[in-house]
């Protein structure tokens, strides 16, 4: 059975989405946007139509679009970016969407276009670095992504982990690429260097034994809108949610204390926020699961030594990412730069990394 069918599989069965076959210009995004908005809210006034253009974004477009000042009931219209076929599997990415809906971890998805989709706009602060450290977010994030992990496979399913199948994939983009070697940054190692580590990291992170279970898979910390008012988070962006480890999810979130435009890899989290992020996670992941057993010094410790050898992945991943984004957006970013920074952090982090071990393999 082929990866994407296995993970459909593992998926409960999904509601029929409605598909709207209009295509939105990237460059000119308010038309085609408006186009939509006469089909999904017929009865708005399209004069009285307001749109807000968010610039966070790397990857895709994203407008906002509402009558009502409070954006009330605002409709977020998301447009593909340029390629991002390469590295997305769009299909995947609904199914995830519809799933984590169901469970309450997401907003309503109103439907897909040819180059995009639509979905309900959820209030609240998109957090930065400064906020994700703050106890009580940092809680709140914690037991958020524990309901993500806790939602279970579709009938007793076993889900395979599709991180391996994702980094082949990258690094067979590169290699496909005329000339790819010549494209890389002066300060990335060779596609030779990069296959032989991700060979190594293959046989090496799965014998840490992490549970497979639905990860977000980047949660960056603008993917966290915090709503004070009502006190809960909510993750956004659901492109690369899937099956993976549990420690990759983890370790890529703290990863993403750094920041993104400017990664600053001092804010990573120390031993003490990561021990008291993860003992509130696991004990969100006991309650929701029922289990009446005390957490354990042990269970944590040994999290602690799977998410920091998954911090490798983590760097590893994005940095192909990079390397592939660099090539094909036409995103004003600089890919580059990033793909340099994260293969850095990556071997800057792997010895300390390794030389942790489980209690259980002392």
């Amino acid at each position: 059975m082929g990866e994407q069918q296995q993970q459909q599989q593992c998926h409960s069965d999904s509601p029929t989405l409605r598909a709207l076959s209009i295509s939105v210009d990237e460059q000119n995004v308010i038309p085609g946007a408006l186009s939509l908005i006469q089909q999904l809210r017929p009865d708005w006034d399209p004069r009285n139509v307001q749109t807000k253009l968010f610039t966070d974004g790397i990857t895709n477009k994203l407008l906002a679009c509402y009558v009502d000042t409070s954006m009330k009931d605002a409709v977020l219209v998301r447009i593909y970016g340029k390629r991002t076929e390469l590295f997305v599997d769009r299909e995947d990415e609904v199914t995830s969407f519809q799933l984590l809906r169901t469970h309450g971890c997401a907003p309503e998805l109103y439907c897909t276009f040819q180059n995009g989709l639509c979905y309900q706009f959820m209030h609240g602060l998109a957090l930065g670095p400064e906020h994700v450290r703050q106890p009580h977010i940092l809680r709140l994030i914690a037991s958020e992504m524990a309901k993500y992990h806790c939602i279970p496979a579709h009938n007793g399913c076993l889900p395979k982990a599709a991180l391996w199948q994702k980094l082949n994939k990258y690094i067979s983009i590169l290699h496909t690429d005329d000339g790819a070697q010549g494209r890389l940054p002066g300060e990335v190692p060779s596609l030779k260097v990069l296959e032989e580590e991700f060979i190594w990291l293959q046989n090496y992170l799965p014998s840490l034994k992490s549970p497979i279970v639905l990860c977000h898979n980047d949660l960056l910390c603008k993917n966290v809108i915090y709503n004070e008012e009502e006190g809960y988070v909510r993750f956004i962006d659901y492109e690369y949610a899937g099956y993976n480890y549990q420690a990759y999810d983890i370790a890529n979130h703290f990863n993403e204390f750094a920041g993104v435009s400017e990664p600053d890899y001092r804010l990573f989290p120390d031993r003490q926020t990561q021990l008291e992020w993860l003992r509130h996670y696991l004990g969100a992941c006991k309650e929701l699961k029922q289990e009446e057993k005390e957490l354990q010094d042990k269970e944590v410790e040994d999290l602690f030594v799977q998410v920091n050898q998954f911090v490798l992945a983590s760097h590893f991943f994005w940095g192909l990412w990079a390397l592939i984004q660099n090539r094909f957006s036409d995103i004003d970013f600089n890919f580059a730069g990033y793909a340099v920074l994260r293969f850095k952090q990556y071997y800057h982090v792997k010895p300390q990394a390794t030389t942790l071990r489980l209690r259980n393999k002392e």
